[in-house]
């Protein structure tokens, strides 16, 4: 439902009251900022980009400041998309009707730090929140890759990243601890839900409620420190990947790459040309074990390096990362399927065999390993068509090539019909019928 320019101007008006000149804007370039996202790094999408372009943009300070003004769109009858540092790859935060952006970064404050949660505002940055926590003592129990990534952002859009080794995903419930949460009602109010009651709104985009404020768990803090080896081959580093993540105490994160991905990634002596490339977050007790697994592969140690920003520049060459220096590297397009399962070790061969070109970014998980499967982009049909064959080699996998909210899709409905009756918030990424594009699949 798009709407009108009278709606627009109505609550332009009624939001530069309540946030200030600076708050609001409906310039066509702060506009076009905000109605982008991380959705490019799919060549699928990109080719359909601009998807959505914002009527109206609002930068509310706090969480109050959220509720109201979803308040107010609601009584304008505008829609509203949820955004954080808009680093999100698959479209959540493009605002496919237009209306109203509601960028909430700068509503970061940490507002509590307890024993064993931490409290913060949605804008709040994920390394604002650990140094928060740190500093009492604890930490968080992970983080994504885009470490300067918003909670909110995280929460409503993320799934897992470093740290989810041993605490697995922020939908597994140890994660969040309560949210407020604003529906889409006309009057100004943070709904407080916690525990079970929380999990809903986790991964699921804003359809059926906005996170305005999070507590997440904390557990008492640990030191870590960046451990980097090579290997002549990849197969070497994928043979103990597995064991490396098995380690006690559990890593906060193992990656690995083939020589091409390592090759495109940021020049440091500790990830040499030419050699397929191992990076792990760990603690500092299970160094040695660590150094004799690589070794026992073929393998040699290239440094370990102490300190908090020597552990979040690993962070940042996880999970999607590689993927993207990889395209950075190169003129040709390349695109990627997030993959999961045993498969991707026992049956590596295999796995780079379902596209012509494929390579294998890897993370260790507590289960199985999961990672990144790209490869030089042909057409959306050829990339639909290797799901099949990655099934039937027993990989798993996810599409990044959509915006739909794809997790406990009929939970989502059932909230989002009684929370947003009128389907103000972000709409068109819950999926309905038809509306789901042809060969996307989720498993």
């Amino acid at each position: 439902m798009t709407a009108s320019p009278e709606q627009i101007t109505a609550l332009a008006a009624e939001l530069t009251a309540l946030l200030g000149e600076r708050g609001v804007t409906t310039e066509l370039r702060g506009r076009e900022k905000a109605s982008l996202d991380g959705a490019k790094m799919s060549p699928i999408l990109a080719e359909q980009l601009p998807l959505g372009l914002a009527d109206i943009v609002a930068f509310p300070t706090n969480a109050e400041q959220i509720a109201q003004t979803v308040a107010a769109a609601v009584r304008h009858g505008v829609s509203v998309t949820p955004r954080g540092k808009g680093t999100g790859n698959y479209g959540q935060a493009i605002p496919l009707e237009g209306g109203l952006v509601l960028d909430m970064s700068k509503a970061r404050a940490v507002v509590e730090v307890g024993e064993g949660y931490l409290v913060a505002e949605a804008g709040a940055s994920m390394v604002a929140i650990e140094q928060a926590a740190r500093e009492t003592g604890q930490q968080i129990l992970m983080y994504p890759s885009t470490a300067q990534s918003s909670i909110g952002g995280f929460l409503s859009g993320g799934s897992g990243g470093t740290g989810s080794i041993k605490h697995g995903s922020n939908m597994s419930g140890r994660y969040v601890l309560a949210l407020d949460v604003v529906h889409a009602s006309p009057t100004a109010e943070l709904t407080h839900v916690e525990g079970e009651a929380a999990q809903p709104y986790v991964h699921t985009y804003g359809t059926a409620g906005i996170i305005a404020r999070a507590t997440i768990a904390l557990e008492p803090v640990q030191e870590w420190v960046g451990f980097y080896a090579s290997f002549p081959s990849f197969d070497e580093a994928t043979s103990v990947i597995r064991q490396i993540g098995w380690l006690d105490p559990t890593p906060r994160l193992v990656s690995a790459d083939l020589p091409r991905i390592s090759d495109a990634l940021p020049d440091d002596p500790a990830i040499p040309k030419g050699r397929a490339s191992l990076r792990a977050i760990l603690d500092p007790s299970t160094v040695v074990a660590a150094t004799a697994l690589v070794e026992s592969a073929g393998g040699r140690v290239e440094d370990v390096r102490e300190g908090p920003q020597a552990t979040v520049k690993i962070s940042m060459l996880s999970y999607n990362h590689p993927i993207e220096w990889l395209q950075k590297s190169t003129p040709e397009t390349y695109f990627h399927v997030e993959v999961s399962g045993a498969a991707l070790v026992e049956r590596l061969d295999e796995v780079h065999e379902v596209y012509p070109g494929a390579m294998l970014h890897i993370e260790a998980q507590r289960d199985h390993p999961i990672g990144m499967l790209a490869a030089p982009y042909v057409s959306a049909d050829e990339v639909y068509a290797g799901y099949d064959r990655l099934t039937a080699i027993g990989v798993h996998f996810h599409s990044p090539h959509q915006w739909f909210v794809d997790h406990e899709v009929e939970r989502t409905k059932a909230l989002a019909a009684s929370t947003d009756p009128d389907g103000l918030l972000n709409p068109g990424k819950i999926p309905f019928g038809e509306t789901v594009p042809t060969g996307v699949k989720w498993a």
